[in-house]
């Protein structure tokens, strides 16, 4: 299998180590030179690719069995997401009418949930967003499946929580560094999944997800934000962090919903590595409190 990793970043690298390893020849590309280090130092066939450009695109001349598009916006403004993510997407799929592949798979997010009352959430309720970032990824999927339907682009979307591990993650990060804040009473859900379960799940739909169809990656248990600060501050031995009111600023929108990830699990079979907060963050913990 032959697969072509469009932005081999934070979860492209981690994807294309798993595949080499099950005998996939994996090219990867990046925007910059220093990228394509990174790449090479980890023994991964590397192209300097911007999407935001279609005659780089354009430049591929390979033919390949699978696309996965993991690109990730440099900042969170709407001039970048609309950049990446739409433009750059769109430039890909007018490139991939050309050559014929199996399956392509876009890496989407959670975001596109705008619920704020606390509800379970699937892949059959509607997106929204109430911020223009927000916006913006949901603009990209429907552009994704009107040229499924339009052009037979065998697209399969996966939309993706708040992704933690040793690297990142970011209430966690906040916390350690006396930087978190509670909002309100803290009942708020927060969806969380390790970065090892977003590449398992990868593979997974890469295998068997359906053509034209969209998937949540995100673990078992949606938790209370008072909870999972309640669980760090016992662990860490540390004070709870100051509560604040609600509010929204820049593109990160402060959200209350309970995404599932039943279809995951049922369609493809899934199983999680690290079903919940508790055993991806405990490893974490343990080894940042050795240090």
């Amino acid at each position: 299998m032959r697969t072509l990793i469009i932005g081999c970043g934070y979860i492209g690298l981690r994807l294309a180590k798993v595949l080499i390893e099950k005998g996939n020849d994996v090219v990867g590309t990046r925007r910059s030179a220093e990228g394509l280090l990174v790449l090479e130092a980890n023994k991964i066939k590397a192209l300097q690719v911007d999407i935001t450009e279609p005659e780089q695109l354009n430049s591929l001349q390979q033919d390949f069995d699978c696309v996965v598009n993991c690109a990730a916006a440099p900042h969170s403004t709407v001039a970048h997401y609309t950049s990446v993510y739409y433009q750059g997407t769109a430039n890909v799929l007018n490139w991939l009418r050309h050559h014929k592949v199996k399956k392509y798979l876009y890496t989407s997010s959670t975001a596109v949930y705008g619920q704020n009352d606390g509800s379970i959430v699937t892949e059959e309720i509607s997106a929204f967003s109430n911020t223009d970032t927000g916006k913006v990824l949901i603009a990209t999927e429907e552009f994704i499946m009107k040229m499924h339907r339009a052009y037979s682009i065998p697209a399969v979307i996966l939309r993706v929580a708040g992704t933690y591990d040793e690297e990142r993650g970011y209430y966690f990060k906040q916390f350690v560094n006396g930087q978190s804040v509670m909002h309100g009473d803290g009942s708020r859900f927060l969806n969380m999944v390790h970065s090892e379960d977003v590449v398992g799940a990868i593979v997974s739909a890469l295998e068997k997800g359906e053509v034209g169809d969209v998937y949540n990656v995100v673990d078992d248990e949606p938790v209370r934000e008072i909870d999972f600060l309640r669980w760090l501050s016992e662990q860490m031995k540390k004070p709870m962090p100051p509560v604040v009111e609600h509010q929204e600023t820049g593109s990160r929108q402060i959200t209350n919903k309970r995404v599932s990830n039943a279809k995951l699990k049922e369609k493809l079979g899934y199983k999680f590595k690290y079903p919940t907060f508790r055993e991806g963050y405990q490893p974490i913990i343990t080894n940042f409190l050795g240090r």
